[in-house]
């Protein structure tokens, strides 16, 4: 039986709390300061290695925004490779279908080989797609059609591969105060991954082949960035490489890369950690699928796995996929292309502040914000269909469509990848990560395989309105049943997702509420 109180200190309190001063050196020391961890070389370092893993998550960006570029050129009957209304739709969604690919193995190897390795296999599955896709004009009709195809599988197993990794690796490496922001480093790389391809189509627009080529080229330089990337103490800690472990953790706390900790406040935080990890070591490790039985597993699964739902039935990657072709059916009188453009400048925008806003308002209050104006921007996209005097209005749908981006940045296209690094447990974090992300996936291809025929059976207006309709509904899922993660510790989380639900001081959903779904 656990008898301790909310008020007594546990193992799983930050080192620095408001009850105890902050351990520090015993050399040069004042319990005032800031944790090496939160300290500015430190602070650089961390910043720097997730930068570095997220210059290959560009690539699921760009093959998310690939057929917004390409399609108009690949469905011209003109040019001598193009494709049916029928095979443009799978070029489009394909990549969404190995997405659970690309996560069930993320899965596998992500505590098998490690952050780093993982990365390697992203960069090299994305090396082989790109090139597929740039030779492929070189051969008949049915080749190059064959070629375009697998090529959009593999680009697709990349994408499932992306979301877990370098979030993963951020938020082992990271102090509670920073990882937010550092985490958000993953949205960040694959909505400028967006915006770099609809800029290429912008300036690139009769030429796929060159678009694949740069591609190529990029993506064996974000191959070459991975290789100074130390690995996370918390995973060689995992394989008993405990010198490595110890070196990693000193470079990621401002110190030497030494495998000897001689700073009293690393050697404290290096071996909480540590004891925490070794102490389920030392257990007889239950597979994945009996682990489910625990509340800190099952319960952030079902979570994740419903916030995720949420974000593809609201059509965000819909209109990320066909912005070009919604932005011209909605009625945008400026170049479309240029929609497509502000539309990826938007994401950007909006997602390189996201960790201070999540840091500021928490992850309900950025969700329940950000599903609440997607909803008004999809119903104001489709009434303005209906109403003339809304027709009138200049520049309305333009309007509507970006504000919809902007909002979903705000919470709902960002909070499921950004909390996957924060909700699971370090001894089912790979796996949980690599099924969650594959199940959000695949309803994502569904969605964007079904969006054509969904336009042409109700009509492009009712489409706006389900997305709006989905977007209310993930208003209610967020207010009830999404936990508060902001300042908590990766330990505190998982301590307190296997008693009962994160608290929430502000939280006025009835608790009961709250627990039909994760009982």
């Amino acid at each position: 039986m656990n008898s301790r109180t909310n008020n007594e200190p546990n193992e799983f309190q930050p080192l620095r709390s408001n009850r105890q001063p902050q351990i520090v050196s015993g050399l040069n020391g004042s319990f005032d300061r800031k944790p090496l961890g939160e300290q500015n070389c430190a602070v650089r370092r961390q910043e720097i290695m997730v930068i570095l893993g997220n210059v290959g998550i560009l690539s699921g960006g760009m093959a998310l925004g690939l057929p917004t570029v390409t399609l108009r050129q690949l469905t011209d009957p003109n040019e001598s490779i193009h494709l049916t209304l029928s095979q443009s739709s799978w070029f489009a969604s394909l990549n969404m279908l190995s997405c659970p690919i690309g996560g069930l193995l993320c899965a596998l190897i992500l505590d098998r080989l490690g952050r780093k390795r993982t990365l390697y296999l992203l960069n090299m599955f994305a090396i082989i797609a790109w090139l597929l896709m740039a030779l492929s004009i070189h051969f008949n009709t049915e080749t190059a059609y064959l070629m375009l195809m697998i090529s959009r599988l593999v680009i697709g197993i990349t994408n499932g591969m992306s979301g877990a990794p370098v979030g993963v690796y951020a938020a082992e490496i990271s102090m509670p105060k920073i990882r937010g922001r550092l985490i958000l480093g993953t949205s960040i790389a694959v909505a400028s991954g967006i915006t770099l391809i609809y800029l290429l189509g912008f300036f690139i627009r009769d030429d796929w082949q060159l678009i694949a080529v740069i591609c190529s080229g990029y993506q064996i330089i974000s191959l070459l960035c991975v290789i100074p990337m130390p690995e996370t103490p918390s995973w060689l800690i995992s394989k008993g490489r405990i010198a490595e472990a110890k070196a990693s953790m000193n470079y990621f706390r401002g110190l030497e890369k030494s495998g000897l900790i001689t700073n009293t406040e690393v050697e404290a935080e290096f071996n909480i950690l540590q004891n925490s990890i070794q102490l389920g070591v030392g257990e007889k490790k239950p597979s994945f699928f009996r682990s489910l039985k625990l509340p800190e597993v099952y319960k952030p699964l079902l979570i994740l796995i419903t916030l995720f739902a949420f974000q593809q039935t609201t059509g965000i990657f819909v209109v990320i996929v066909y912005a070009v072709q919604i932005s011209t059916e909605a009625g945008v009188t400026i170049d479309p292309f240029l929609c497509a453009v502000l539309i990826g400048v938007t994401r950007v925008l909006t997602t390189c502040p996201m960790g201070i806003i999540l840091e500021k308002w928490g992850r309900r209050r950025s969700g329940i914000i950000s599903s609440l104006g997607m909803c008004y921007c999809m119903f104001l996209l489709a009434a303005q269909s209906w109403s003339e005097w809304l027709s009138k209005v200049p520049f309305l749908p333009v309007i509507a469509i970006v504000g919809f981006i902007l909002l979903s940045t705000l919470g709902l296209y960002t909070l499921p990848f950004f909390m996957i690094s924060e909700l699971f447990p370090q001894k089912v974090r790979g796996p949980a990560s690599g099924i969650t992300v594959a199940v959000g996936m695949f309803l994502a291809f569904l969605c964007i395989k079904i969006y054509p025929s969904m336009k042409e059976a109700i009509g492009n207006e009712y489409c706006f309105v389900v997305y709006g309709v989905m977007a209310f509904l993930a208003t209610i899922f967020i207010y009830l049943f999404l936990p508060e993660t902001r300042g908590r510790t990766l330990l505190q989380i998982e301590d307190e997702f296997r008693h009962r639900l994160l608290r929430n001081s502000r939280s006025s959903a009835p608790v009961e509420m709250r627990d039909v779904f994760i009982k």
